[in-house]
This record gives structure tokens, sequence and C-alpha cells, in this order.
């Protein structure tokens, strides 16, 4: 079979599409017959060797995918060779087959097609955790999300409205403020011309959802509102910001750590309850993920260049 493989850190470049041996189901394993695959962010650190984990080259990114269950292993008791899945994988999902536990992988709905179950489960279950869990939106709130164009942000705009919530979306060019509106922000920042502070201090955002992390981190959370939750998603900037710890003290607010993965691995129930929910809202049109390109597997590494570019606006899936 054929997957896309990391074989040094050059990044998105330097990516190979080898033939390898096909993978075997374990004990409480299935085997996917990949259809699409997710491209996300940490994809691109993988490629350079800067995300939080290390794999050793050869290996292939990726950390999400949908397809076909192909084989069962022992002791799999909710799925069936046949049925159309959606998984997350720490990484390995740009592959033809895979293998994944069971727990990680749900039901596709016949509505929700495969580009569109590949899109879904890694950014907009980071955000149900971050909106749901860690921040505990409440319906009539303002939520402000930064890098709002991309695949996590644009999620972060959909579920902050399924939850009640007025939200502003901040990003770094018109076109991209224009997509934020077609996906349901109230209010638009740019902060490529326009005074992050200063704009979102006039919305006193209770909860700002951030992740690009760098020179922005600051001057978002000096607009919080009294009793405001900042949740840390993520770096796409690439600069980890030092923030003054007294702005939490004069803000009476919370910095709040949003690892989904760790919480993915230590509440799985949970986290297949929340990808079960979201794929739900999926079918019925509440939330609608946006796949902005579909290109094949030998292309993978332009896809992940246009994601390091920011050119991305929504989702790029690839498909073997």
């Amino acid at each position: 079979m054929r997957a896309v493989r990391v074989h040094t850190y050059d990044g998105p470049g330097a990516l190979k599409v080898d033939e390898v041996e096909e993978p075997k189901a374990g004990a409480g394993e299935v085997l996917i017959d990949v259809k699409a695959a997710g491209v996300n962010f940490p994809d691109v650190l993988l490629t350079r060797g800067k995300y939080q984990f290390k794999p050793q080259p050869p290996f292939s990114p990726g950390g999400e995918a949908a397809g076909i269950v192909k084989a069962v292993g022992a002791g799999v008791t909710q799925l069936a060779v046949g049925d159309r899945v959606a998984t997350n994988v720490i990484h390995g999902a740009f592959a033809e087959r895979i293998v994944v536990p069971e727990m990680a992988t749900v039901k596709l709905p016949d509505a929700v097609s495969f580009e569109v179950g590949a899109a879904t489960l890694l950014t907009y279950l980071t955000d149900m955790h971050a909106l749901v869990d860690r921040a505990a939106l409440k319906a009539g709130e303002t939520l402000l999300v930064l890098g709002a164009a991309g695949g996590v942000g644009i999620a972060a705009i959909q579920i902050g409205k399924m939850l009640g919530a007025r939200v502003v979306a901040a990003a770094s060019s018109a076109e991209k403020l224009a997509f934020c509106k077609e996906n349901g922000a109230d209010e638009v920042i740019d902060y490529s011309k326009e005074d992050l502070k200063e704009r979102a201090k006039a919305f006193a955002p209770n909860v700002i959802f951030d992740p690009v992390g760098g020179p922005f981190a600051e001057p978002a959370l000096r607009a919080i509102a009294w009793e405001g939750r900042y949740l840390v998603v993520g770096f796409a900037a690439g600069d980890i910001p030092k923030i003054p710890l007294n702005l939490t003290l004069l803000k009476g607010c919370q910095i709040v750590g949003v690892f989904w993965g760790q919480f993915a691995m230590r509440e799985p129930e949970k986290n297949r309850a929340h990808a079960t929910r979201v794929l739900d809202a999926v079918a019925k049109g509440t939330l609608a993920p946006r796949v902005w390109k579909t290109l094949p597997f030998d292309r993978a590494g332009e896809a992940l260049e246009l994601m390091e570019q920011r050119k991305v606006l929504g989702k790029i899936v690839l498909t073997p």
C-alpha cells in the first residue's frame, strides 16, 4: 500500500509517497481503508520536528481520516466490516490503510461524505473540548477567536454560535474575514490593520480562543472581560508568548490550557460522545466543516506548504 512519509525533518517539501507493508488489526483495533485524510497545522510541525512529540523517521503525518472498516480485531464490538467511519490518530493517517483503536473511531452518518468526515474530528473535537469542557462557554457570552479563518478557527466560530455565543473573529485579511462572516461570525477584526487590543476591548470577550500565540496573545488578553477565560490552544505563529501574570490578577481571569490529545486519551468515552454530537450536527447542517481543497497523496507536500504559508481557508483534505 501507499503512504505519505517523513524521512527527514526538512519540512513539507521533503515528503515522499512510499510503498509500505499493510498493517494488521490487533485486539480492540480496526483496519480502515482510508478514503480521505484531513490536513492540520500539527502535520506541518511534524515534518519539521517541532511538534509536542517527535516521531523518528520514517513515519506518516496525519491526525484524522475517514473510510470503510476493512477488518476488525478480537474484542471489537461496536464496529463491523463495511462500516463507514471517521477516526483520529496521533499521526499516521496519510496512508491507504491504517489501524486504530475502536475507541478512537466513530460511525460516519450516511449524510456526511468521506471528505467532510476527514475534515471534522480533529478541529471540531479540539474546539468542543476547549469551549465546552475548559471554558464552559454560555449562551449570551462573547467569544473572540484568533486565527479565525483556519480549520480550527472556523470550527470555533460555528461551535460558538451553536452554543449561543456572540462570536468575534480576528484574522489577517479582508478575504479571510469575509470567510469568517460566511461561517457565522457576528463581528470581525483585521489585526493586520487594526489595533487588536483596542478593537477587542470594545466587545469585552468573556472567552478568547487562541490557536496562534506569538504577538497576538498579550494584546488579546488585555482586552478580556472581567473573569474571562483565555484558552491556550496552540502556537501557529511559531513563538510561545511570555504573558505578564499581573494581567490575570487585574482581570480576575483564567488562562486555561487546552490539550485535546491528552483529554482524548484520558477520557475516551467523553471524547467519543463529543464526536457523536459533532457528526450528528454535521449531518443535520448545524455544523458545516469547510473543505477548501481536495488533493491526492502525491501533492501532500503542496497541501502542507499551503498550510504553512497561511493560505488555507478552512481545511485541505488528501485522498489516496
